[in-house]
Order: structure tokens, then C-alpha cells, then sequence
């Protein structure tokens, strides 16, 4: 099979993006296909040499990212590269690649992609958008507020510390890899603004929400299953860029050690979140599970990491897929639509 296996892109994930999509583009190549490697942030001239791509380990400047433009992936779509294509392994994240934008294109050059459509992208992406789902659904999530961050109501803010205590979490509405994320643990008003400010120059609105101490879980739900539960330990501080992608800085335990009706509740509310945000073929979950033992469900992934220290891959390999035969999956899920 033809496949082409999109990477990179303009977010604040693209070096992520790019370890990952080698992982994947080495995977598919040793199941015997035809890969190729493509970067839409390039335009017309997408197509990489992934395996000699030097890939840093942190986040692109805003500087560096500004280099490309977005009518970039307009080219490459429409370029002549997809021609012989059979089916695309999008692994493009966060905004531009994960928010229903790059599915669109996809869509309208009549081609076959792995992961959800628009409208799960965009809803998921969203997490205010997200939570408001949840809540309709009876999914337990924390309690939250949505701050503007160009116009910021400082009496919005004074009513979000009244309502959510002085414990709180601020983060972009709409990006990923925890970036631009800021945790309080005794937060007053000009803590709360700076924390928002933060949070300008990547995202329109931040959302802030209640934060929940406890333990943190994941589950993968791949083909309408759900797979074990996996606990996330960093070393030091939160799961934040650095103890996510730096080996040696976070411990995962999986399965994770929970009671057995916990962890039931836990995968069938996952389950149940991803069939509410209508995810297709995959996606990961992620969850706090209180201190007296209540799962809060916090966001929705469409399309998790698959670098060596993913979650998701991690999960299918404790249920018996492994990586390489994981990749093909959902190649072949995403071939049958």
C-alpha cells in the first residue's frame, strides 16, 4: 500500500510530531509498504527525508514557526505528492493538524486518513467545548470557567476564584503536550491574570479550572475497545513538555494499580466520552482520580503521541498489539471508510 504519513506542521508539537512520525514511517516501511514522509507546513515541497531530519527535543519558537504559512497546507494537499496515495497516517498535532482543519482538506482531496473526522477534531480540540459535552453526557469533569485573553474581566476572574478556590489550573482551550499550562496551588487574582496572560500569545481564550489532587490516568480507546489504564508518575513537579518527553522523567505503571470497580468506571467513562465526542478508531482519554477516589475526566486526544514514551502505544502493547502491528491497524481501520 501507498501511504503517506503526515507530520511536523505549525504547532508547538511539531518537533513531537516529527519523533513520532519516524516511529511510525520506520513501522509501516517494515510491514512492507511504500512511505513517504510529508511536512504540510512546506507546501508544495513536502515531502522530507525523515530519516536524517535532525529533531529537537523542545518546543519551536514562535520565531521559528513563523517561517512557514498556512496557505502552506493548502499546497501540499493539493500538491501532485498524494497522487498515488492510498491512505494518509495523519499525525499532525494541535492546532492546524488535530482541529478538524487539515481533515478538512483531506476531505475535499478525496482522501482516506487515519483518526476522527472534522466535527470530533474541532469538538475535541476545544476542551471548553469538550466539557460542556461531558457535563450533557453525565461525565464526571472538573469544574471550570473561559477567560478572553486579549480582554481579560478582571470581576470574571474575582468570581472564578470565588467559584473554583484557590487550587486551579490554567491552560489554551485549544493546544496540546500541557503547553502554556500553569498550575496555582494558592492563587490570588494577579496570579490568575499572569497565569491567563501566559496563555496570550498561543491561545485566544484560556480555560481555568478546578484542580484536582489525586492521581493521573489515561486510558486508549482503539477500535470501540478500550485498553488498560495507564498511571503517570513525573518524577518531580507535573506532566508537563520536559517530563513528558524526556526519558527518564515520569514513571507509567500499566496497567495502573486500581481498585477493580474504579477501574471500571474509569474505562466506561472513557468509552462513553469518546462515543459522546463521536472520536473515530482511536483516541486517548485522560483522567484525575481524586484523592477520595473520584475520576475526573479532563480532555479528549484524537490524536495521541506515538514517540518510544507515548501513552497510547504503551496501552496497546499491554493489551497485545504491538507497536508496528498498531500502526497498520489503523491504517487498515481508516482504509474501511
Amino acid at each position: 500500500m501507498n501511504i503517506a504519513v503526515l507530520m511536523g506542521g505549525l504547532s508547538g508539537e511539531r518537533n513531537v510530531s516529527f519523533t513520532g512520525g519516524r516511529a511510525i514511517y520506520n513501522a509501516l516501511l517494515r510491514k512492507g509498504h511504500n512511505v513517504k514522509a510529508i511536512d504540510p507546513a512546506l507546501g508544495k515541497d513536502c515531502v522530507i527525508d525523515i530519516e536524517n531530519l535532525e529533531i529537537k527535543n523542545e518546543i519551536p519558537s514562535e520565531e521559528e514557526l513563523s517561517k512557514f504559512q498556512l496557505r502552506n497546507y493548502i499546497d501540499c494537499i493539493n500538491s501532485d505528492h498524494f497522487n498515488d496515495v492510498d491512505c494518509i497516517f495523519n499525525l499532525v498535532h494541535g492546532k492546524w493538524g488535530e482541529d478538524g482543519h487539515l481533515q478538512a482538506l483531506l476531505d475535499m482531496r478525496g482522501l482516506k486518513y487515519t483518526g476522527s473526522e472534522i466535527r470530533a477534531s474541532a469538538l475535541s480540540m476545544d476542551k471548553n467545548q469538550t466539557k460542556m459535552i461531558l457535563s450533557a453526557g453525565d461525565v464526571v469533569t472538573a469544574p471550570w470557567g473561559l477567560v478572553d485573553t486579549q480582554n481579560i474581566d478582571e470581576d470574571k476572574l474575582n468570581r472564578l476564584l470565588g467559584a473554583l478556590g484557590k487550587k486551579i489550573v490554567i491552560k489554551p482551550y485549544d493546544q496540546g503536550s500541557a503547553l502554556g499550562l500553569t498550575i496555582l496551588k494558592n492563587a490570588n487574582k494577579y496570579d490568575l491574570e499572569e497565569a491567563v496572560q501566559k496563555v496570550a500569545p498561543i491561545s485566544r481564550y484560556a480555560l481555568v479550572e478546578e484542580y484536582i489532587a489525586g492521581r493521573e490516568l489515561t486510558v486508549a480507546v482503539l477500535n470501540n475497545e478500550v485498553y488498560p489504564t495507564v498511571e503517570i508518575k513525573p518524577k518531580e513537579g507535573f506532566y508537563d513538555y520536559k517530563n513528558k518527553y524526556t526519558k527518564g522523567q515520569t514513571e507509567y505503571i500499566c496497567p495502573a494499580d486500581l481498585d477493580a470497580d474504579i477501574s471500571d468506571y474509569i474505562q466506561n467513562a472513557a468509552k462513553h466520552t469518546a462515543d459522546l465526542t463521536g472520536c473515530r478508531d482511536f483516541c486517548r482519554i485522560d483522567f484525575r482520580l481524586s484523592e477520595d477516589n473520584v475520576p475526573f475526566c479532563l480532555e479528549v486526544n484524537t490524536i495521541p503521541g506515538f514517540t518510544e514514551l507515548s501513552l497510547f502505544p504503551m496501552a496497546a502493547r499491554a493489551g497485545g498489539i504491538e507497536f508496528d502491528d498498531l500502526c497498520e491497524m489503523l491504517i487498515n481501520l481508516a482504509m474501511d471508510h
